[in-house]
């Protein structure tokens, strides 16, 4: 029956439901090998039954164990296991304890705080940018398919529909054709047209623009309509429907949703780098510092010793220049972040537990441990005097030319071992004063 729940599926305790749709049932389970709650994801029997649809949807419900379990990344739902219990095929998933899907958040009286969107649409273009890579196109990006935990973070789920564009794995994948969720389609799958990564990010693009301003893009009443208005017409300005969007934001999320695949975002990776730059203008506006000033300042530095001219030219273009007044916080012990710093002008005192314990000056460094890791601040930052920053990470680091990443981690490594060094150094000398 359909609505029957099995006691157990494999070694999987089944527990109670928490989803429903029209070809599967998701319920709470717990693995007592391991010891932990897993989601599993039961296809309906009725749907598998059917002559005319059983054996497509057979392998659109094994396709997400075979597209999705090929990915491992923070942002994308894992898929632990699969398998068959009689006539019930179930996937075992990574389990959120109190998820929800962001289309909570995709009406106007329940908007997320920008910042947060930002966030969010930041590490969705970096999970799809990794499942692009791996030749894993979603195709079926929308609200209800990413998964917000309760500390805000988000996971991508649902591959079912997903697509291999890898040569020695095509067979196994879902055929090209209309196959998506309308709504959130790009102008080329509405046309059945061949699909890329881009097609994704058009619909990341969707999304985003419903997490801003609480409508979609291109409303319509009627299907035909909703089809001409996503292959012929332009969305509404985002700044007409929420003025206190930036407009470099807007920018950003129109970009995603250009008709034309030549002018849309290629990779993911093109989105969060500008989401990044745009995330830390939120945070603090750029200076108008020159770009020769800025050049004749890090070209001076001990830090970027052997870097050539045009090496440089890259770091200034890929980092952003920031300005501290004396006394202000620049970064604080127990935030998160993934942000390094070389210090371009001006000192900065070091805190851990509200003591201070060093000075950095200009051709220095601090944020190496978040900067590979993108763990918790370990120290706070101050300004001992007004200071010039030039702030990196590593999604923006990625932009730059190979020779110019290689260059960049040698001396980056070389510093972080000096700085463990001289950490290693302290902590004998303390114990030694000790006893």
């Amino acid at each position: 029956m359909a609505g029957e729940k099995p006691e157990k599926l494999g070694k999987y305790q089944v527990l109670d439901e928490i989803a429903r749709g029209s070809m599967g049932v998701v319920y709470v389970g717990f693995d007592p090998f391991i010891g932990r709650k897993v989601a599993l994801k039961v296809g309906l029997s009725e749907a598998l039954r059917d002559p005319d649809t059983g054996e497509r949807f057979r392998q659109m419900f094994f396709n997400e164990a075979h597209t999705a379990g090929m990915l491992h990344h923070p942002n994308i739902l894992d898929i632990f296991d699969a398998g068959i219990e009689g006539e019930i095929c179930y996937l075992v998933m990574e389990y959120v304890e109190g998820g929800r899907t962001l289309r909570d958040h995709i009406r106007p009286d329940s908007l997320l705080p920008i910042r947060l969107v930002v966030e969010i649409m930041f590490k969705c273009a970096k999970a799809l940018d990794y499942a692009h890579r791996q030749g894993v196109i979603h195709r079926d990006i929308k609200p209800s398919n990413l998964l917000l935990t309760p500390d805000n973070d988000v996971k991508i789920a649902d591959f079912s529909i997903a697509h291999l564009a890898r040569e020695d794995t095509q067979t196994q994948t879902m055929p090209l054709g209309f196959v998506g969720s309308p709504r959130y389609m790009s102008p080329e799958q509405l046309q059945e047209d061949y699909v890329t990564s881009q097609t994704d990010l058009f619909s990341l693009g969707v999304v985003f623009f419903e997490l801003l301003t609480g409508r979609h893009p291109f409303q319509a009443e009627r299907f035909s309509r909703l089809v001409y208005k996503v292959i012929n017409e332009p969305p509404p300005s985002i700044w007409s429907l929420r003025p206190e969007v930036p407009e470099a934001l807007e920018r950003i999320v129109m970009r995603c949703l250009e008709k034309d695949c030549a002018r849309r975002y290629k990779m993911g990776l093109d989105i969060a780098a500008d989401l990044s730059a745009c995330f830390s203008h939120l945070e603090r506006p750029q200076e108008l510092v020159t770009a020769k000033e800025k050049f004749n300042r890090i070209k001076s530095l001990a830090f970027f010793e052997g870097f050539t001219d045009s090496e440089v030219w890259e770091i200034i273009r890929a980092g952003l220049w920031e300005e501290y007044a004396q006394g202000s916080e620049i970064i604080t012990e127990g935030d998160l972040d993934d942000a390094f710093y070389v210090v371009v002008q001006g000192e900065v005192a070091v805190f851990k537990g509200g003591h201070r314990v060093g000075e950095l000056g200009s051709g220095d460094c601090f944020g190496e441990m978040a900067y590979l890791s993108s763990s918790r601040r370990t120290a706070t930052i101050r300004a001992l005097s007004d200071v010039q920053l030039l702030k990196l990470n590593a999604t923006l680091i990625e932009q730059v030319s190979k020779d110019c990443q290689l260059r960049f981690c040698k001396v980056f490594l070389r510093t972080l071992i000096r700085r463990l060094s001289e950490t290693t150094s302290q902590m004998v000398s303390a114990r030694s004063s000790a006893s």
